[in-house]
């Protein structure tokens, strides 16, 4: 065995024990993996040296994360060579080098350079300064990599002003990119805004001269410390490179770094990448501050001094505590920061309020909403100090709690922010702006406790608003928001709105226009808020359309006196009066009309599938056409378009083959099904259980049937099929997506047009609809 090889395969085994020890962890790994590659990387220089020497000074300089001793399990491993003359066994040394590295799979960023190269690159080049400023020595000449890691250093501290403005430019760039640590469903947690480049950033941007407060200081390294034993368990728990924390890796991950389960992992990394964020943010923020002693007097007690709000002298918060509060609402209506010594202050000296709040305290809660997004920053601030649970202790259930799931988009906390921001931009809808901004403020605050969210909600707000002077008239309606925050999207995505049924249910839940107004703003607010999937134009008019039908019967209108209807239209109507197959897609709808064969609905849903259309909504109509008196029926799909693209004639053939019977669809979606690639999981959680449920009452005129199920391809093709098989004609058919499974609802008729009612044909319908789901 050569030299090298037992070098090598020497750290091979010490590298595979570190590890897999799991007495090690997070920068504690690091470091030792770091040691044992100084000692790889000194072994081969020297062999390498010894078989190749140079005519120069020659050094060997780790950089950039190895440089810092902080070598993740499958991190690149950066190497800097510098010597002094270039010379041809320079490229023999490198090589001696660089390949027993790769020859082991490790990852390596190397480079060869003479000191004049070298320092021309950190003279224009970011990342080269920025690696060179964490630049050790590993082998070779010592003083040469003295000399060159101070090289760096002079450099930078003679550039720092140019270097600290392309930090903050880099660092806006980055976030902007990578999103965010503590929202996204699988935060990249290096590169993300709260993630560690961020606070690497910090510290060379504190190289160039930037303040930054000891308790900050403090507080980046504890999170810094917390993310990089996240990415070291992430490394462990997959083999391999990667900054993103994937869905299907948070469990594994969550082992490695001792957390209890995927959820608490999560919550960790969300609360470090919100601290992250919210010092980052205020730090740099530094940078733009202009000082000069300007100050203008905001309310009584509270300043504008150059850009930022502060406490005016003899203010005593003890005294006054609803100063916390009015510092909040001046800061949002000026886009501006709250001083930190002011927020200290105000952890100091402001007392939880266990009880009943002071006077005037909620009528500046409901100005700080009322300001929308820009109360975000200044409620992210209060947060970062634990002022709104002393405000609130409810608030603490909620603090970074994550929702796993691609339906949300943020932690508990923040959707209510936003939701609550959202609701600000729509109060000239509503009679009532204050309980709009505190309904979508409480509305999900009940998951941050055990049961079901909304009833526990309803019960915390029932606690809480007494608390803040609200009366109980208005309780009432802040409790109903709570309730009912689901009804208006349920309904309107789930069920026909053109039945007597449904609009009478929901005005006998909503009671008052002006409830409704509420409950349609908060539904607004709250969709918006929660991810792209849960608002859209789709829905946007299913709602508007549903609350308008609702308005009419609280008017004192009759529903059967509504009377517009979205399907069939003027133009489907006349091509049923001509009773042949047409197709025609406008847009995101697709209209099919055809002879009423038993299961036609069935094959065009296996024919939009094997397409790779989504469905979103599918209505169903038949009457008799003359001349020939034949039933012919019509039915409008509307559809997600793929992204990659659809051949439309494709998808309009395919059709017309399907309606005439002369396509395979089974035999050609189970080929599909071979060929495509499962989805990836979009949330936590696997989907649950399939289930069906008779709504016996949802309907006038129909059986409705709500079917649960995974988010299969062709899952809606093999439900329609089975209900076809048992008889039933379907007049109306919702398909709602949530996460990785779907909530379909079919309005069903027997074959003589009647409603379902006999037991064995439930029992019947439940097995095959089951049995095709599963």
């Amino acid at each position: 065995m050569s030299a090298v090889a037992e070098v090598t395969g020497r750290f091979a085994a010490d590298r595979a024990a570190l590890i897999g020890d799991g007495a090690l962890s997070g920068r504690a790994l690091c470091r030792a993996l770091a040691e044992r590659t100084d000692d790889l990387v000194q072994r081969l220089f020297d062999q390498a040296l010894a078989e190749a020497p140079v005519d120069s000074r020659v050094a060997l300089l780790a950089v950039g994360g190895y440089g810092r001793g902080e070598l993740a399990p499958f991190s690149d491993l950066d190497l800097l060579l510098v010597h002094e003359t270039s010379t041809e066994r320079i490229e023999a040394l490198a090589a001696g080098v660089w390949y027993p590295i790769w020859d082991l799979g490790l990852r390596l960023g190397h480079a060869v350079r003479t000191t004049a190269e070298q320092r021309r690159l950190i003279a224009d080049d970011l990342d080269s300064a920025t690696a060179l400023l964490t630049g050790r020595y590993v082998a070779g000449d010592r003083e040469l990599a003295a000399e060159v890691a101070g090289l760096g250093r002079a450099e930078w501290a003679r550039q720092q002003l140019r270097w600290l403005r392309e930090l903050q430019q880099r660092v806006r760039r980055r976030q902007s990119d990578a999103g965010e640590v503590a929202y996204i469903l699988e935060p990249d947690i290096k590169n993300g805004h709260g993630g560690i480049r961020d606070v690497q950033s910090l510290w060379w941007a504190m190289e160039s001269g930037l303040n930054m407060l000891h308790q900050d200081r403090r507080a980046l390294e504890e999170c810094y410390d917390q993310l990089v034993a996240i990415r070291v368990a992430l490394h462990r728990a997959t083999g391999r490179p990667g900054e993103i924390l994937r869905l299907e890796d948070q469990d594994a991950a969550a082992v490695h770094s001792d957390h209890a389960d995927a959820d608490e992992l999560m919550a960790s990394v969300a609360a470090a990448g919100r601290r992250i964020a919210w010092i980052g943010d205020e730090t740099w923020g530094r940078v733009d501050r202009r000082t000069g002693g300007r100050r203008e007097l905001l309310a009584p007690g509270v300043v504008l001094v150059d850009g930022e709000i502060e406490l005016a002298a003899g203010t005593d918060p003890g005294a006054d505590p609803t100063v916390v509060l009015q510092c909040a609402v001046a800061a949002a209506r000026r886009s501006v920061r709250i001083d930190r010594h002011t927020l200290d202050r105000l952890v100091d000296e402001v007392e939880p309020w266990s009880g009943n709040w002071p006077a005037g305290a909620l009528a500046e809660l409901v100005a700080l909403l009322l300001e929308g997004h820009r109360a975000i920053p200044v409620l992210e601030s209060l947060d970062q100090r634990g002022l709104l649970s002393r405000l609130l202790p409810e608030w603490e259930a909620v603090r970074s709690r994550p929702q796993r799931n691609a339906y949300h988009r943020y932690t508990v906390d923040r959707h209510l922010w936003e939701a609550s921001a959202n609701a600000a931009g729509l109060i000239d809808r509503v009679a009532r702006p204050d309980l709009l901004v505190l309904g979508a403020l409480f509305h999900d605050i009940g998951k941050g406790y055990p049961g079901d969210h909304t009833e526990v909600g309803m019960d915390l707000v029932r606690q809480i608003s007494p608390r803040l002077g609200i009366s109980a008239g208005d309780t009432e309606i802040l409790v109903g928001l709570v309730e009912h925050h689901l009804l208006l999207p349920d309904v309107a995505m789930r069920r026909d709105l053109t039945d007597d049924s449904t609009v009478t249910q929901v005005a006998d839940a909503v009671r008052s226009v002006e409830f409704l107004e509420l409950l349609h703003a908060l539904t607004e607010a709250d969709s918006r808020a929660t991810g792209p999937a849960a608002w859209n134009r789709w829905k946007e008019e299913l709602v508007a359309d549903l609350v308008a039908r609702v308005r009419h019967v609280l008017g004192g209108g009759d529903p059967s006196e509504v009377t517009w209807r979205l399907f069939p239209d003027a133009t489907t109507l006349a091509k049923m009066a001509r009773g042949t197959v047409d197709v025609e897609v406008v847009e995101d709808r697709i209209t099919i009309v055809n002879p009423d064969i038993p299961g036609t609905f069935s094959r065009i849903a296996g024919v939009l599938s094997l397409h790779r259309l989504d469905v979103l909504n599918a209505q169903a109509h038949s009457e008799e056409s003359s001349p020939a008196r034949v039933p012919i029926a019509a039915s409008q799909f509307r559809v997600v378009m793929p992204e990659a693209g659809c051949d439309l004639d494709a998808v309009v053939a395919d059709l017309i083959r399907a309606v005439n019977g002369e396509l395979a669809i089974e035999a050609r979606l189970a080929e599909r099904a071979r060929n495509v690639r499962p989805r990836r999981a979009t949330q936590a959680s696997p989907p649950a259980s399939p289930a069906l449920v008779f709504h016996d009452h949802a309907s006038s005129n129909s059986t409705v049937i709500e079917v649960t199920a995974a988010n299969r391809l062709g899952a809606l093709y093999r439900i329609t099929k089975a209900l076809a098989e048992l008889g039933l004609d379907i007049r109306h058919a919702t398909v709602q997506t949530l996460g990785m499974q779907v909530v379909d609802t079919f309005y069903v008729r027997t074959g003589s047009g009647g409603l379902v009612t006999d037991p064995f044909h439930r029992a019947e319908i439940e097995r095959a609809v089951l049995h095709v789901s599963r």
